[in-house]
C-alpha cells in the first residue's frame, strides 16, 4: 500500500492534527460556498496527499448532483453532468459511510465515472460522507494515481477532515441560503413596489381623465406622471389630424430636451415609429439603440435628442386608434416586457380619457358656438334693418337681383359695393338666404367700427391670458361661420398688416387663435362689402393686390337710391308701414305731393337717409296722414336744387362735365384720347372720382378693371 498521508513535514502525528485544526479554522471562515473549495484545494494540501479532489452536493428537491473537481495545485477540471446514480457521492449520501475503491479499473458500480477518473490518471479513490448533525450533505473524495493508496488509518483521518469541512460547507450553504432568502425578500419588496407605483400611476390617470376634460391639460398631467413612474427622460402623447396623414404632438414632458421635439411637431406617419404603432395597432419597442448606425429617416429625431430606447404604445378605445403613447430614454435600461404590458393597459385608460375630453371639447365649442349664434341673432333681432325682403323694380335693381340669383348658389366669394346706405347688407344676406348655407349662421362684422388692435380678435378668436384684457377664451366671427356665411362690411378698413391673414383664410381655410399655436379650419363663405375703389387702394399700396383679386372674384354692384327713383315711392310707403307698424300708429295715406317730392330728392345718403326721414315723419304725423316737415323737406328740396348749398352745385357740374367726356370718348378712360387725358388727371384718379360722384356705365361695374 502507498502512504496516502504525507507525513513527512510533520514530526509526529500531533503536529498533523495541529496542521488539521488551522485547516478546519481557515474553512470555517468562508461563507461561500465555491470559496470554500477553491481555499479547501489549497490548504489540504498541509495535511494530504492527493492527485484529485472531487466534492459532490446532492439537492433532494431536484434530485441532482453538483460536481466539482480540482487538481492538486487547485485548477478546475471539467467533469461532465451525471445521474446521480452514476456517482460515488450518491451511494456515500445513501449508505453514510466511507467508499474504498482500491482499483477503479475493478470497480463496475460507477463505469462513467470511473472514465473521468482516467482521463485524469487516477487509480484508487476514498470518498467520505459531508454530515452534520443537522442533514447530510454530500460526499467528499480524493484520488491518487497509485493503487490502493487509502487504507484504514488514512480513512480515519481523512474522515475528521471530512467532518470539518462538512461543517464548515453546512455554514456556507446556510449563510448562500440566507442571503438568497434576503434577495428574493428585496425582490419581492421592489415587485411589490413596483405594483403600488403601477396601481398609483393607474389611480392618478384615472383621477386625471374624471376630473380634467381639457384635453391639452389632461395629456400634459398624464404625461408627467408617466415619466415620474416609469423612470423615462421624456413621455409625449401625439393624437391623430383631421387629414390622417399626420400625428401631432399634443402634450410632451421631457425637462432635458434639447428643442428638437415640440408640442405641436407634425409627424407623417408613414414615417416614423410612432405611425408603425398607430398603424398596426400593436406596441413598438426599439432597445439599446446604436446612435452611431441610426437611419436618418427614421431614427434622426432619436439620435439628435441622446435616446437609447423607446416604446410607442398605440391608444386603443373601442376598436379605434386614437393616438399613441410614447416613451423614451436616454440611459442603457431598456424597455422589459413586462413594462410594455402595463403600459399597453394604461394606453387604455387614456384613450379613454382622450375620447371624454375630445366629446367634452367638441361639445363646449358647440355651445360656445350657439351661445355666439344666440347673441348674433338677438343681435339681428335688435337692428333696424330687419326687413324680409328687398324693396323696388327698377331696372337697375333687377339687374343687381339677377346677379345675386346668379352667385348665390355657388361657393364664390362675393364683393358687394356701392355708396354708403344703399342696402349692401341687404343683398349679401339675400346671397346667403339663396345658397345652400342658409341653415347655417349669418355673422356680420363692420371692420370700420372695430379697433384696429381688436379686429384680429374679432376675425380670428384668441385665448384665454393673449393679451391685456383677454379674461376668457373668443371663439372669433371665421369659426362662428363655419358652414355658413361671413359677412365683412367696409372690407377696405383692414390694416395691411392683418390682410395676409385673411388671405390665408380665403386661399386655405385656416387659420390660429391669438395665443394658440394649433391651426383651426373654416368652411365658411365670404362676401365682403365696401363703398371705397379698392382698385384705386391697390395701386397706392393701401390694399393687398392678391386679396384684391381673391376678394372681386363675383362683383355686385348696388345701385344708388338716384339711379332708382322709380322705387322711392315704393320704398316710402313700405318703410312708413314698418314705422308705424313699431310705433302703434296707423297710416293709411301718402299725399301725392309728398311723393313727389321725395322722388325729386337725389338723397346723397341713399336708402339710409330716406328711411331716417320717414321715421321722423311717421313720428311728426298726427292722423293717419304721412307728413313731411314743411321745413324739413323744403331744405333738402332745395340742396336738390342745388341753391342755398354751393358744394352740391360743385358736385353735380363736376359729375356732368365727367359724364360728357365719358360719352365723348365713348367711355374709354386711358390712353392719349381717353377720358382721363382730356380731364387732365390719372387714370386711378378719374376712377376714384367717378366711384364718389356714382357714375356707372350702364351694366358696367365700377370696380371692374374691364373699363381700361
Amino acid at each position: 500500500m502507498s502512504a496516502g498521508i504525507q507525513t513527512a513535514p510533520f514530526g509526529s502525528r500531533a503536529e498533523r492534527y495541529e496542521a488539521l485544526l488551522r485547516v478546519s479554522q481557515t474553512l470555517i471562515s468562508s461563507h461561500c460556498s465555491e470559496g470554500l473549495f477553491d481555499m479547501l484545494t489549497r490548504e489540504l494540501r498541509a495535511v494530504v496527499s492527493f492527485d484529485f479532489l472531487g466534492a459532490g452536493i446532492y439537492d433532494e428537491k431536484l434530485h441532482e448532483v453538483h460536481l466539482k473537481c480540482f487538481d492538486p495545485s487547485g485548477g478546475r477540471l471539467a467533469v461532465p453532468k451525471l445521474a446521480p446514480e452514476e456517482t460515488w457521492t450518491w451511494w456515500v449520501y445513501q449508505h453514510q459511510q466511507p467508499l474504498i475503491i482500491p482499483n477503479v479499473n475493478e470497480d463496475n458500480r460507477f463505469p462513467r465515472a470511473v472514465e473521468v477518473l482516467k482521463t485524469h490518471g487516477i487509480r484508487s479513490v476514498c470518498s467520505l460522507p459531508l454530515t452534520t448533525l443537522h442533514r447530510r450533505i454530500g460526499s467528499l473524495g480524493i484520488g491518487s494515481k497509485d493503487l490502493d493508496a487509502y487504507g484504514s488509518e488514512e480513512v480515519s483521518f481523512l474522515s475528521l477532515v471530512a467532518n470539518q469541512v462538512g461543517l464548515a460547507l453546512d455554514a456556507a450553504l446556510s449563510f448562500e441560503a440566507s442571503e438568497r432568502a434576503q434577495q428574493e425578500l428585496h425582490r419581492k419588496r421592489a415587485e411589490l413596489q413596483a405594483e403600488r407605483d403601477r396601481l398609483q400611476l393607474l389611480l392618478e390617470v384615472t383621477n386625471q381623465a374624471v376630473s380634467n376634460l381639457d384635453l391639452r391639460d389632461l395629456l400634459r398631467a398624464v404625461s408627467a406622471s408617466v415619466r415620474r413612474m416609469m423612470q423615462c427622460d421624456g413621455v409625449g402623447v401625439a393624437l391623430a389630424d383631421c387629414d390622417g396623414r399626420h400625428l401631432r404632438i399634443h402634450a410632451l414632458d421631457f425637462p432635458e430636451s434639447k428643442g428638437i421635439i415640440q408640442e405641436e411637431r407634425e409627424i407623417p406617419i408613414g414615417e416614423s415609429h410612432l405611425g408603425t404603432a398607430f398603424q398596426t395597432g400593436q406596441p413598438v419597442v426599439l432597445n439599446r439603440i446604436d446612435l452611431s448606425e441610426a437611419p436618418p429617416e427614421k431614427l434622426a429625431v432619436a439620435a439628435a435628442e441622446g435616446i437609447r430606447s423607446s416604446c410607442s404604445i398605440p391608444l386603443v378605445s373601442r376598436n379605434r386608434t386614437v393616438g399613441v403613447l410614447t416613451l423614451a430614454r436616454r440611459g442603457e435600461m431598456p424597455f422589459s416586457q413586462e413594462e410594455v404590458h402595463f403600459l399597453t393597459q394604461m394606453a387604455g385608460q387614456i384613450a379613454i380619457a382622450v375620447e371624454n375630453a375630445c366629446a367634452y371639447r367638441q361639445i363646449a365649442d358647440l355651445r360656445d358656438k350657439l351661445a355666439q349664434e344666440k347673441l348674433y341673432l338677438e343681435d339681428e333681432i335688435r337692428t333696424e334693418l330687419n326687413f324680409e325682403q328687398i324693396v323696388g323694380n327698377s331696372p337697375s335693381l333687377r339687374r343687381t337681383l339677377h346677379q345675386v340669383e346668379t352667385v348665390a348658389p355657388t361657393e364664390s366669394t362675393v364683393l358687394v359695393y356701392g355708396e354708403t346706405g344703399t342696402g349692401k347688407e341687404l343683398v349679401a344676406r339675400a346671397i346667403h338666404d339663396g345658397s345652400p348655407r342658409r341653415v347655417g349662421a349669418f355673422v356680420k362684422l363692420n371692420c370700420a367700427a372695430i379697433p384696429t388692435g381688436l379686429l384680429e380678435s374679432e376675425l380670428f378668436g384668441h385665448e384665454k391670458g393673449a393679451f391685456t384684457g383677454a379674461v376668457a377664451q373668443r371663439i372669433g366671427r371665421f369659426e362662428l361661420a363655419n358652414g355658413g356665411t361671413i359677412f365683412l362690411d367696409e372690407i377696405g378698413e383692414i390694416p395691411l398688416e392683418l390682410q395676409p391673414k385673411l388671405l390665408r383664410v380665403l386661399q386655405e381655410r385656416e387659420f390660429e387663435r391669438l395665443g394658440n399655436s394649433r391651426t383651426f379650419r373654416t368652411n365658411a363663405r365670404l362676401i365682403a362689402a365696401t363703398n371705397r375703389d379698392l382698385g384705386t387702394m391697390v395701386e397706392e399700396g393701401k390694399f393687398r393686390t392678391d386679396l384684391f383679386y381673391r376678394l372681386n372674384v363675383f362683383p355686385v354692384h348696388v345701385p344708388p337710391l338716384r339711379e332708382r327713383t322709380e322705387d322711392i315711392p315704393l320704398l316710402v310707403r313700405h318703410f312708413a308701414q314698418e314705422f308705424s307698424r313699431r310705433m302703434n300708429k296707423q297710416i293709411d295715406t301718402i299725399p301725392s305731393e309728398t311723393l313727389q317730392s321725395l322722388t325729386r330728392y337725389h338723397w346723397p345718403g341713399n336708402i339710409r337717409e330716406l328711411q331716417n326721414v320717414i321715421e321722423r315723419a311717421v313720428i311728426l304725423s298726427p292722423g293717419t296722414v304721412l307728413r313731411v316737415s314743411p321745413s324739413e323737406f323744403k331744405q333738402r328740396a332745395a340742396q336738390s336744387k342745388a341753391s342755398p348749398s354751393r358744394s352740391d352745385t360743385l358736385e353735380e357740374a363736376e359729375r356732368k362735365h365727367v359724364l360728357a367726356v365719358l360719352e365723348e370718348t365713348n367711355w374709354v378712360l386711358a390712353g392719349p384720347n381717353g377720358a382721363a387725358a382730356r380731364l387732365g388727371m390719372k387714370r386711378s384718379t378719374l376712377q376714384y372720382r367717378m366711384g364718389k360722384l356714382g357714375i356707372s356705365r350702364t351694366r358696367q361695374p365700377v370696380l371692374s378693371r374691364a373699363l381700361t
